[in-house]
């Protein structure tokens, strides 16, 4: 039975990435007057954003490091499923007008499968 629902699982994650690639994912976000946005804050935004377009539940997300507000910076975030697969979601900044930082992400095209 647990590999019936890794399996679903699984193919859940292509799905949520090909929502994500059909529709292009991007965000604005304040950072004040930092130079940078937490990983934390990253994290929940592209949780946010991938659930307001996909019409899923906000997945867990994980982002390793801060986000810097320089054109062109790109950082790797995770999403981990239920059932331990992984799906990872590239970050890029795309524009930062004063306080505000734009970027763009995208979700790989395949997940990863739980480690075991």
């Amino acid at each position: 039975m647990a590999t019936t629902r890794s399996s679903a699982a699984i193919s859940i994650l292509p799905a949520l990435a090909a929502s994500v690639l059909l529709v292009g994912c991007s965000a604005s976000v304040n950072i004040g007057s930092t130079a940078k946005m937490s990983s934390d804050k990253l994290a929940t935004i592209v949780a946010e954003r991938l659930a307001a377009t996909t019409g899923r539940p906000k997945p867990h997300i994980t982002c390793p490091e801060d986000l810097a507000a320089k054109v062109g910076t790109t950082t790797r975030c995770k999403l981990t499923a239920a059932d331990g697969s992984t799906l990872g979601v590239t970050v890029k900044v795309s524009s930062v007008e004063g306080d505000q930082i734009n970027f763009d992400f995208k979700a790989d095209d395949t997940a990863s499968p739980a480690a075991h």
